[in-house]
């Protein structure tokens, strides 16, 4: 199994999970394209992976709620590298209130940019592996995706819905040798957890301290996070699979929190 020289969209890629997760496939020799809504962002963390790692790279922006912006990105990536072997689906944000106030405008944001943003990237990017013979479509989930939380009642449900897409596509995608995998990674520390933290204390009314040890890692075996390089190197591995062993699958990276 290997990634060498295959081409890679991962959108939210200037920070974060989607970041390490670039980073790692341009060190095992993949061409990635970074996807971001901010394109200087964007620009910046291409150059910079393609410098460390002497690799292809490219910059596009897309907000992954723009069916325009979505296609426009894609026919880039197609441009100059002619095709896409994975897409990693990673884009989202966190909106932390209790369900009874939790404001139909931001329910909508986050379907939006979680469900309808995979669907979008996932559509368009499988149009074109059905040309080149396959590919492997990654989407970023979480434990959420399996489990529940307070406060974070439009994240779980969108989350919770990527296992549906996931499984549907793999049913879909098996004709044309396209696979499709979620990886679900425990509380991982990136400035959308960080920021998490004190959101958390303030809602459940306890400390910060707390926050961490009782509700982040309370549940894991270990008391550790997810490190962003754990993730990444499950996407590789899944990225690099050349049959459909595995997919429709759904895999926590997760220290042990929610065993399936």
């Amino acid at each position: 199994m290997t990634i060498q020289n295959k081409v890679s969209l991962i959108t939210g890629a200037a920070s974060g999970i989607g970041r390490g997760i670039a980073e790692q496939f341009a060190q095992l020799g993949a061409r990635v394209v970074i996807a971001d809504i901010n394109l200087e962002s964007a620009q910046k963390t291409a150059e910079e992976i393609a410098k460390k790692f002497h690799t292809e790279t490219l910059a596009v922006k897309m907000d992954v709620t723009n069916p325009e912006e979505v296609q426009a990105a894609v026919a880039n990536t197609i441009k100059k590298f002619g095709r896409i072997d994975t897409l990693i689906s990673n884009a989202g944000i966190q909106i932390i209130a209790s369900f009874i106030d939790f404001s139909y405008a931001d329910w909508k944001k986050m379907m939006a940019i979680h469900l309808d943003g995979a669907f979008l990237t996932a559509q368009a990017c499988m149009r074109e592996m059905i040309k080149t013979g396959g590919g492997s479509i990654i989407f970023i989930g979480s434990v959420h995706s399996v489990e529940a939380s307070k406060e974070k009642s439009a994240y779980v449900t969108a989350k919770h819905g990527l296992v549906g897409l996931t499984r549907a596509i793999a049913k879909e995608g098996a004709a044309y040798n396209v696979r499709a995998n979620l990886i679900g990674p425990g509380f991982v520390k990136t400035p959308l957890v960080d920021k998490q933290i004190p959101e958390q204390a303030k809602a459940l009314g306890i400390s910060e301290e707390e926050v961490v040890k009782k509700v982040m890692l309370g549940s894991t075996i270990d008391g550790e996070f997810t490190t962003v390089g754990e993730v990444a190197e499950v996407a590789a591995f899944l990225a690099g699979m050349s049959t459909n062993a595995l997919s429709g699958q759904s895999i926590l990276v997760s220290h042990g929190w929610r065993m399936l």
